[in-house]
């Protein structure tokens, strides 16, 4: 899986020049996103099949400070994997330092709402984040 690269925006950015704090929540969806556009379950085919995924919970973990015009690489992997939820990891790097670690949890909703159990609705999609778990172990 290849990592996700996000370069600081100058906008992304506070008065002290550091990346403010609550643009790690939105880089953290962005690799998310590009995690599921390379196993081929991009958004746009997950509204059309009628899946919501929300997230349910979040941790960061605030290492070191990012700026303007830093690069980071968001290594992305499946940390759990249940019948019902699913847990990404991510680790930000700036070069070699990790500047940032952190977890988002999500469910599958159907489109009235209900909790779907992806191993039996969408066993390929299950089969596929069961891959990445093992291969991040």
């Amino acid at each position: 899986m290849k990592s996700y690269v996000h370069k600081v925006n100058y906008y992304e950015t506070d008065k002290m020049g550091i990346t403010h704090h609550s643009n790690y929540i939105r880089f953290m969806e962005e690799a998310r996103i590009y995690f599921l556009e390379q196993i081929g379950w991009n958004f746009e085919r997950l509204e059309a099949e009628g899946v919501g995924s929300p997230v349910i919970s979040l941790t960061a973990n605030y290492k070191k400070t990012t700026k303007f015009p830093d690069v980071i690489n968001i290594e992305i992997y499946v940390e759990k994997l249940s019948a019902f939820k699913l847990t990404f990891g991510y680790i930000f790097k700036v070069g070699d330092d990790v500047v940032f670690t952190g977890t988002s949890s999500h469910c599958f909703l159907d489109t009235s709402g209900a909790p779907i159990m992806l191993q039996k609705k969408y066993p390929d999609m299950y089969a596929q984040f069961q891959e990445y778990l093992k291969a991040s172990e």
